[in-house]
């Protein structure tokens, strides 16, 4: 990293944990970083519109435009770009085998979160979560919990909540509550469809410091990977990280 002043960029070939690795290692230096696709999911690739060809990737960054961008920060120092989470999504990133992300992508955990939420919804398999943000305690019954830095995933398939913005000092936690099958399907396809009228099985909070534990201790991720079990702590790093993408 301490060479990273002598370059015009630096590009980042892997998966979102190598991308975030290189992006702590170039944490308050001028280089840009270009983000090429090389690992099963690429969330943040495909969140910066990034074509997951490396080619073509190269030739549309090489005319790409600067973005910065906020990240999160564990205690450990690790960062994240696209959300952190526990319960259904948590769920979906361990259960989906290699072999079927590498043959489907994206669509591997599509369709392992959609069995995830079903199962967690038929068979009630809810937990207790306190977050605190900004010393601020909210406590609820949930299903899902992310605390999120961009507001799509999975390729822009879900848009997680209302406003999310990735350049704006928060970070926002999102709690899904679904009691029934019914509220389970209406949850869903306000993520789909991005309508976020008011619900009083989704809760949005936003915040610099957020502190997630959940009763009982439950599994939780960050961009794709298993980190552990809750608690978990993150703050936000604002504009921590200058990517490359696509102009326009």
């Amino acid at each position: 990293s301490r060479h990273a002043p002598h370059y015009d960029a630096i590009f980042a070939l892997g998966g979102d944990g190598t991308v975030m690795e290189i992006a702590g290692a170039l944490a308050g230096t001028a280089a840009l970083i270009g983000v090429l696709a090389g690992g099963t999911g690429n969330l943040l690739a495909r969140a910066l519109g990034i074509p997951l060809s490396v080619p073509r990737a190269v030739n549309r960054l090489l005319d790409g435009e600067e973005q910065l961008i906020d990240l999160g920060r564990f205690p450990t120092g690790r960062l994240f770009a696209i959300a952190a989470g526990v319960g259904i999504d948590a769920a979906m990133i361990a259960e989906t085998p290699g072999w079927l992300k590498r043959r489907l992508g994206v669509l591997a955990y599509t369709i392992m979160g959609s069995r995830a939420a079903l199962r967690s919804v038929l068979r009630k398999d809810f937990f207790d979560v306190r977050i605190v943000i900004d010393g601020k305690v909210h406590e609820r019954r949930a299903a899902a919990v992310m605390v999120a830095n961009f507001g799509a995933v999975l390729g822009n398939r879900i848009t997680l909540g209302p406003a999310i913005r990735t350049d704006d000092g928060f970070l926002d936690a999102c709690v899904f509550s679904p009691r029934t099958l019914r509220d389970a399907l209406r949850i869903a396809g306000r993520l789909l469809r991005g309508r976020f009228e008011s619900d009083p099985c989704m809760l949005y909070v936003r915040g610099r410091d957020v502190h997630v534990e959940t009763t009982p201790a439950k599994q939780w991720q960050a961009d794709g990977e298993m980190m552990g079990v809750t608690p978990f702590d993150v703050v936000v790093e604002p504009l921590a990280a200058r990517l490359l993408v696509p102009a326009g």
